[in-house]
């Protein structure tokens, strides 16, 4: 019989994405629809996991966490697009308003900064980087993926499960209150964490497990103490996103201590990886609450093709089976992972730890564990 809910939405695949721009070329995208969809069909085949679709929440659990500003671009940028007579197929940035521009100048002169009117200038003006490609179904498919997250913690508040996955693409950790960036449009785990918060009174946790920090989750909560954010991390100092994510970064305010950053070197495999899963669940252990949004990402496997770490499929399944033995309820939403041949068996092995279910080397789907087909 199925067991844990995944929800999942075909709405995804309208933000239809074939390139990126990286260092100022354009290059193959990573973040693409096939990532979802080969995790679906693996679980699909796992025939342990009950998929549902994501019901409508609108948009005041969005603007509970960001900027009112941020989604009004988000929902016009692509009109403007095409009413400004830009010839391209994706909307990127090439002007930001960095801290050097307005280096000496006043907090009144600051002030009076203000949003473009050209896109150009305004995808600039809510963005952080060049490789979160704007494309007509954008806006939607970041709402489907915010439906998914919100569906997940329905379902794990309101329906009793004790773990729920959310498939959510586009992904949302690097998305700040103010800020799309790094693939990713709206927080889905920072909007799940804020709603979880709210409608039960508690603190939430989040457990950030993509190689990259997830610097918008950070600073949605850097100075609120009801969310404590654990993040496990390739070293900043090498890898995206490059200023946020140091160990250092502990909070403000009622937020003080209320942030744990875990940055990893390059290379760091099962081993060293496990021992900083157990570092981030005793910190969790040692706040109230009954739930923990998982921020999952596959990109810390060792053939991730932008990643720098060297966890296996293996490891998966023991960091599913620790998260889950904490006894706290899961709300586990999909973040990165860019080795596509590897991504549905990885995501496998790790809910099914979750589940308690044993660990399947020979995938469902036809993938072996290092991403190969199997005969």
């Amino acid at each position: 019989m199925p067991g844990m809910h995944v929800v999942y939405t075909a709405g995804h695949l309208a933000h239809d994405v074939t390139h990126e721009t990286y260092l100022g070329i354009a290059v193959p995208a990573n973040e693409v629809a096939e990532r979802a969809e080969r995790i679906r069909t693996t679980l699909e085949a796992d025939g342990g996991f009950a998929l549902v679709a994501p019901t409508e929440h609108g948009l005041d659990p969005i603007l509970a966490v960001h900027d009112a500003g941020l989604v009004r671009f988000l929902e016009s940028a692509w009109t403007e697009v095409r009413r400004q007579e830009i010839p391209r197929s994706f909307l990127v940035a090439d002007t930001y308003p960095v801290r050097a521009m307005f280096e000496g100048m006043s907090a009144a002169a600051l002030g009076r900064l203000r949003e473009p009117k050209a896109v150009g200038g305004r995808v600039g003006w809510w963005g952080l980087d060049s490789s979160n490609p704007l494309v007509p179904g954008t806006y939607g498919a970041a709402l489907g993926a915010v439906d998914v997250a919100l569906t997940a913690a329905d379902l794990v508040l309101n329906g009793g499960a004790a773990a729920a996955y959310g498939l959510c693409r586009p992904p949302g950790h690097h998305a700040a209150r103010s800020m799309a960036g790094g693939y990713c449009f709206f927080n889905n785990a920072a909007i799940a964490a804020h709603s979880v918060a709210s409608r039960t009174g508690e603190p939430v946790a989040i457990l950030d497990v993509d190689v990259h920090h997830g610097n918008g989750t950070q600073q949605i909560f850097w100075r609120r103490g009801d969310v404590l954010y654990a993040s496990i991390h390739a070293d900043p100092a090498h890898l995206y996103p490059f200023f946020l994510g140091y160990a250092d970064e502990v909070g403000e305010g009622p937020g003080k201590d209320a942030n744990f950053n875990q940055p990893l070197p390059a290379g760091t495999g099962d081993t060293v990886y496990l021992e900083a899963v157990d570092r981030a669940l005793d910190a969790i252990a040692g706040t109230s609450g009954s739930v923990i949004v998982v921020s999952l990402g596959f990109d810390t496997f060792a053939q991730d093709p932008i990643g720098t770490l060297a966890v296996t499929t293996a490891a998966y399944h023991e960091i599913g089976r620790r998260v889950a033995a904490l006894g706290r309820r899961l709300v586990i939403l999909q973040e990165g992972g860019y080795h596509r041949p590897s991504l549905g068996e990885n995501a496998r092995a790790w809910l099914r730890g979750a589940e308690g279910r044993p660990y399947d080397p020979q995938p469902a789907a036809g993938f072996g564990p290092t991403g190969a087909r199997t005969p």
